[in-house]
């Protein structure tokens, strides 16, 4: 391939991508809110508006954890862009997975809200919410698995050490969630946990880059 077809199939900013994306998890996490909805009279006949505000708890608790779990995802992102110095086009549709895997997670967040508490629904519930918090794991580590490829679009003097140790923790996640998915089939709640307390890991603030001389 010659130099200038080169450059032309790469883009020497990430600035439209992260725009881009960063418009579509703002809509995502708008939407988590309004899985949780303002009752009406005709529910309110044989329950106090108290009552039914109570009820809403699992709804109130899916949609925090949910909203937790895109922010991080955000923050993640925006950490993870300043590793890359440009994008290519299967870079960028890779990323359209990722951010599709984002937008959906408010439907089985409403899924789970809404059957949580009924026994002969919440094993389904579960596992349908475990599928949609593993997606974006494992679109995420597609696209980093894609970008450190022979150093292709990340900076080309981070240490092979810092690629392996990060290639390390997105591969765990993926493992972690995937088993969170097959335990849901047997026990919800040992997978809700699962899922509870990887979300709280990564809370932690992401390690700094390092760089070789």
């Amino acid at each position: 391939m010659s130099k200038a077809a080169s450059s032309f199939n790469l883009e020497v900013s990430t600035q439209r991508l992260e725009a881009f994306s960063d418009g579509v998890f703002a809509i995502a996490i708008t939407l988590l809110i309004l899985e949780i909805k303002v009752p009406t009279a005709e529910q309110l006949k044989n329950s106090s508006l108290f009552q039914y505000l109570w009820q809403q708890g699992p709804k109130y608790a899916t949609y925090i954890f949910s909203f937790i779990t895109i922010g991080i995802y955000w923050a993640n992102h925006h950490y993870l862009f300043k590793l890359f110095t440009k994008t290519d086009h299967f870079f960028n549709l890779l990323n359209v997975l990722f951010l599709m895997s984002i937008s959906f997670l408010p439907f089985p967040t409403g899924v789970l809200g809404d059957y949580i508490m009924q026994e002969e629904h919440r094993k389904t519930a579960v596992t349908f919410y475990s599928l949609g918090i593993y997606l974006p794991a494992f679109f995420w580590f597609t696209i980093w698995l894609y970008a450190i490829k022979g150093k292709r679009l990340i900076h080309p003097r981070l240490s092979d050490d810092f690629i392996r140790s990060m290639t390390r923790v997105y591969l765990f996640s993926n493992v972690v969630y995937l088993a969170a998915f097959f335990i849901s089939l047997f026990h919800s709640l040992t997978a809700i946990i699962i899922g509870i307390v990887l979300t709280l890991f990564y809370l932690l603030p992401p390690p700094k880059p390092e760089f070789r001389e």
